[in-house]
């Protein structure tokens, strides 16, 4: 059998990494290392995107690695689920007691019965999707259509655009004008901050697009607090007076889109007056914008993912997407716009998962849909009841929507569990099985990003914790244990690393196993000015172009043409659900932590502080809310207790509470995502996060 570790640990020095978290950033990681044990991570200096530091979080990597909870040891359940009570095992047993039931489960129910699931915990192709896939493929299971974050977003763009790509830090200092649209940049891509801080040296005026004053919109020139999920009709307002004052550039339009006469049409309708009534902003603000958007080279739009979080988030991501086509800013260095830039590196994925290995007719279950797989298996999932659920790289009884479905499918005591984790999160509470799983510190891994060009390599710095393995392992030796003896699960995680590089990607091409264990990461070779969709460019379309008409999308049922889809839950679209839960409530990133990767290290939770519900003032007042009350959101799902925060922060309509908190360190066990729905958005099926209506009210006691 392969093993996870082929090559000698430094026992004393500095060895370079990666951090392996859901962020754009993906940092080059120096950790240091003293007698076989890590004692700091530090950003690599030399890195052009980290430039030495690292974010609030994972300066505290060594402190979670060496947490006093850190599971070290199988553990095999002896409560009831959800007690949390467990006694360490050996994992000659825990694979034996786990295979056995698998197979049984696969013999009764077939093996579509047993449904993986696992997302970015490690953003690692390695630890986050090679081995896991290889076993889950040949075994015959569910597939699982992971969604939760980018999905809409990702066909939104695949449509339009075709590959993910845009400008990186790098580029980003040459725009003249930067719109941080839906994107907190300070919190969630931090070092693309002293790219825009040098932009703004050169000039550049810098403008915040969101519904909360962020840290990052205080920052800004100027903040447009947009009403949320109106996004798509500020772009089409802004197109208008484009259009209406003759800016666009015609000659990339005629030359590398097809549609924009359709499009010029259609922006008629969206006068100044109309978007300011749709969007909440004012219409001189919107027709400022435009102008300015249109005259000034090169101008730079960061979206973000929050800003697909309802059921028009495909449309929205489109829609404002396509605005430097119309003004042709993708020619320039610094010009256009960024979502992902993960479309540049297209490694061999294809190797590494072994989608040939998937039975023909296997059925896919839509993460996000995780509370009716569990509970209602007739209702859109179809296929044999969920009987085997093995969790990794994910913490679904705290991220995803609709919790208490989701707990309630996981009490289910004929449904088998297994989860391999760092530490006993809310859904390690609900496990038969709990399997200790690496960090990054202790396993080899290989990074794309998508918020940069570069390639990192992930050594391992010290020894595995106690007895934890890495997750490739545990599943070569859960394939053993099962009787799968292919050769595919042999391959060392070296081997995993080598198949990967063995692409057909340009742009890959001159980067080898060696060169990066060397250098530890490499850029893309794309050239040194990154200008992906300028004058000459081929997209990645049915069409060949910038698809300003995408027919592909009537087929599928929605507009072909960019439009405004309103949120499933506003007075457009459901009046008398609005008139019971009159505030629209968001639930962005909390500043120390990474979704729900850090809650519970002590520093951190600390700074992060309770649960906290943002209102504005009005909204406080009509309820008899003071700043620091104790407040419940509820609505027909379920509720929350918070602590509320009076402010300006935030617009009349909305409530913001940051997430996303352990249910088993919240008051009630409770939290904002028993509030959220399973609806699924226009475009990839993804989460509606921010598509969530609620009432508050003050709640007795502290």
């Amino acid at each position: 059998m392969g093993s996870a570790i082929s090559l000698p640990l430094q026992r004393t020095g500095i060895i370079r990494g990666a951090c392996p978290h859901d962020c754009p950033d993906t940092c080059a990681m120096l950790v240091h290392v003293q007698d076989g044990r890590a004692v700091r991570v530090q950003g690599d200096p030399d890195h052009p995107v980290t430039q030495g530091f690292l974010c609030t979080k994972v300066n505290r990597y060594v402190e979670r690695t060496y947490h006093a909870d850190r599971l070290t040891t199988p553990m095999r359940r002896v409560g009831a689920k959800g007690e949390g009570r467990f006694e360490p095992a050996g994992w000659d047993e825990a694979l034996d007691d786990i295979a056995n039931r698998l197979r049984g489960i696969c013999d009764t129910h077939g093996p579509q019965a047993v449904l993986p699931y696992s997302y970015a915990g490690t953003m690692g192709l390695v630890q986050g999707s090679s081995m896991d896939r290889r076993f889950f493929h040949w075994l015959g299971a569910s597939l699982l259509a992971r969604t939760i974050c980018a999905a809409a977003g990702t066909e939104a763009w695949k449509h339009t655009y075709g590959d993910r790509m845009g400008p990186t830090p790098e580029e980003v200092e040459h725009a003249r004008l930067i719109l941080l649209w839906g994107t907190n940049t300070l919190t969630s891509n931090p070092h693309l901050w002293p790219a825009i801080r040098r932009a703004r040296e050169a000039g550049a005026r810098i403008v915040a697009i969101d519904p909360i004053r962020t840290r990052t919109a205080a920052q800004c020139d100027l903040h447009l607090p947009i009403r949320p999920g109106t996004d798509a009709a500020l772009a089409l307002g802004m197109m208008h007076r484009i259009f209406c004052d003759a800016l666009e550039d015609r000659d990339y339009l005629e030359r590398h889109t097809v549609g924009w006469e359709m499009l010029a049409e259609r922006v008629r309708e969206w006068t100044p007056e109309r978007t300011a009534e749709v969007t909440g902003l004012e219409a001189g603000q919107i027709v400022e914008l435009a102008r300015d958007y249109a005259l000034t080279r090169p101008t730079f739009i960061r979206l973000n993912y929050g800003m697909q979080r309802h059921a028009g988030g495909g449309m929205a991501i489109r829609t404002v997407a396509l605005l430097p086509a119309v003004t042709g800013a993708w020619r320039e260095v610094g010009g256009g716009a960024t979502l992902s830039t993960s479309g540049a590196f297209r490694l061999n994925n294809a190797a590494l998962e072994r989608l040939d290995r998937v039975p023909a007719g296997t059925r896919t279950i839509n993460m996000i849909r995780l509370g009716d797989a569990l509970t209602q298996p007739d209702a859109g999932v179809g296929g044999p009841p969920v009987k085997a659920l093995v969790v990794y790289n994910s913490n679904p009884a705290a991220v995803a929507p609709d919790l208490g479905k989701v707990r309630e499918g996981l009490r289910r005591e004929d449904l088998f569990t297994v989860v391999l984790e760092h530490f006993q999160t809310d859904t390690a509470d609900y496990a038969d099985w709990l399997l200790p799983a690496t960090t990054q510190l202790e396993h080899w891994d290989i990074h794309t990003s998508y918020g940069h060009l570069y390639l990192t390599l992930n050594r391992p710095s010290i020894e595995p914790v106690g007895e934890s393995l890495p997750n490739s392992e545990i599943f070569r030796r859960l394939a053993a244990s099962m009787g799968l003896r292919n050769p595919e699960f042999r391959d060392t995680d070296l081997d995993l690393i080598r198949q990967a590089l063995d692409c057909d990607n340009p742009h890959v091409k001159p980067i080898t196993f060696e060169r990066l264990l060397e250098t530890g990461y490499a850029r893309l070779d794309v050239g040194e000015d990154f200008a992906p969709f300028a004058d000459g460019a081929r997209f990645n379309t049915p069409s060949g172009k910038i698809q300003i008409y995408a027919p592909e999308l009537e087929r599928l049922g929605l507009d072909p043409l960019p439009t405004y889809t309103p949120p499933a839950e506003s007075m457009e679209t459901a009046p008398e659900l609005v008139r019971r839960f009159p505030l629209t409530l968001l639930s962005p990133p909390e500043h120390q932590f990474m979704n729900s990767t850090f809650v519970n290290i002590p520093a951190l939770n600390r700074a992060a502080g309770e649960a906290r519900l943002l209102l504005h003032p009005n909204e406080a007042a009509v309820r008899g809310i003071a700043d620091g009350d104790r407040v419940r959101s509820w609505n027909d799902r379920g509720h929350f207790f918070a602590r509320a925060a009076v402010t300006e922060d935030v617009r009349p309509g909305v409530a913001v509470s940051y997430g996303v908190r352990w249910a088993r360190l919240s008051e009630a066990g409770l939290t904002v995502n028993d509030t959220t729905s399973q609806r699924e958005t226009d475009m990839g099926g993804g989460a509606v996060f921010y598509d969530n209506r609620v009432e508050v009210e003050a709640a007795a006691g502290s």
